[in-house]
């Protein structure tokens, strides 16, 4: 088996079709078909199977991209060794995130970079449901991910490195009845009027969580994916809406607050995703580090509202 013809098969569980391995690879349909079909011909079993016009794996497709993964892992801590004894660390990283976790964590760490000796990072933002996360790591080095609290993990075709847990709070305006109050129980938003998320993203479901609670149905009249917007509109409506505690800055909104819920636990875990084998880079173990500073430093920067 040839490293070529196992990144094809790899490719192809991960990006669900010949035509995207091609454009990734930056070669020929042609010549991807021709790297499986040789791989088959070294297995006893079915590698694959036709799903409409679609190539997919099958279970041993499957298994032995996995065992791809290994030989990755393999030949990327080969290629470290070298460059881990010359203490080499050029070369880019590029990180994807999403808005919140861009907004909190990129400016911070384009200064943590910006030494000679440091690597050079490439940011991407990306505004994406829950479960598409996983899919930007066979392009982006370190892809920052959040996952709501009860809602299933990560596929184990990534590495996952946890950052931190976040809480998630009410935001109102100053004169909203509901800033007078320490805490917010779900009983007091039943006829409250939301800003929320778009369908499909996990803040939507937590409004959900929170509007069963307290014994009603979220009365949804906006929907804004960027929290900066939806503070001007909670400015401008009274509406109230649920934002993430550390990663939220409303510094260009003093007249509005943050409340937290009665109800602990509710909350969403924000994440690093990559490729096993990427993780191995020198240069990106250091962005990385340099990212869980960061998120820890958020932690003491913003506390409890």
């Amino acid at each position: 088996m040839e490293q070529g013809q196992l990144r094809a098969l790899r490719e192809l569980g991960d990006r669900g079709s010949i035509a995207a391995v091609a454009a990734a690879l930056h070669v020929t349909p042609s010549s991807v078909s021709q790297q499986i079909s040789a791989l088959q011909r070294q297995s006893p079993a079915p590698l694959t199977f036709k799903s409409g016009r679609r190539t997919a794996l099958t279970d041993a497709g499957r298994a032995l991209a996995a065992a791809a993964i290994d030989v990755e892992v393999a030949l990327e801590r080969a290629g470290q060794a070298v460059a881990s004894f010359q203490g080499d660390l050029s070369g880019a990283v590029s990180v994807a995130a999403f808005h919140s976790a861009g907004l909190a964590l990129f400016g911070p760490l384009i200064a943590a970079t910006a030494g000679r000796d440091q690597p050079q990072v490439r940011l991407t933002d990306f505004d994406v449901a829950q479960e598409a996360f996983p899919s930007l790591t066979p392009d982006h080095d370190l892809v920052l991910a959040h996952r709501l609290v009860g809602s299933p993990p990560w596929p184990t075709s990534v590495r996952v490195e946890p950052l931190l847990f976040e809480p998630l709070d009410i935001a109102v305006r100053r004169d909203h009845p509901l800033a007078a109050q320490s805490s917010v129980e779900p009983a007091d938003l039943r006829d409250a009027e939301w800003v929320a998320v778009h369908e499909g993203f996990p803040l939507e479901q937590a409004i959900t969580v929170i509007a069963g609670i307290g014994g009603s149905e979220a009365r949804i009249i906006h929907r804004i994916n960027d929290f900066a917007l939806a503070a001007a509109v909670i400015s401008a409506s009274g509406s109230v809406a649920l934002m993430p505690r550390y990663t939220t800055d409303l510094r260009d909104h003093p007249e509005l607050v943050l409340r937290p819920l009665s109800s602990p636990g509710l909350g969403r875990y924000i994440d690093c995703l990559a490729r096993p084998e990427t993780l191995e880079r020198a240069t990106v173990a250091t962005v990385l580090s340099h990212i869980r500073a960061i998120a820890t430093g958020l932690i003491h920067d913003r506390p409890a509202a």
